[in-house]
């Protein structure tokens, strides 16, 4: 189990010592993905949605539509 910032002491830190903690993770995560490779199969998905979606725009639907729907129901 993942350790809580209350035993790592990070609930002591100030906002702003929180929020640079936070970047630094993020940070090191991005470093560690961005050196983890695509398998084929998902990049060759990833190319034919892709195409797809340029090909039908009329078939893809705005993220801030997408976000209304979902804000929408979440009020329900």
């Amino acid at each position: 189990m993942a350790p809580t910032i209350q035993e790592l002491g990070l609930d002591r830190l100030n906002m702003e010592d929180r929020l640079a903690v936070a970047e630094a993770i993020w940070e090191s995560v991005a470093r560690e993905a961005d050196a983890m490779s695509l398998p084929d199969a998902h990049r060759v998905e990833l190319e034919r949605r892709l195409a797809d979606s340029i090909a039908r725009p009329e078939a893809v639907t705005p993220w801030e539509i997408i976000k209304a729907r979902a804000l929408a129901r979440a009020r329900k």
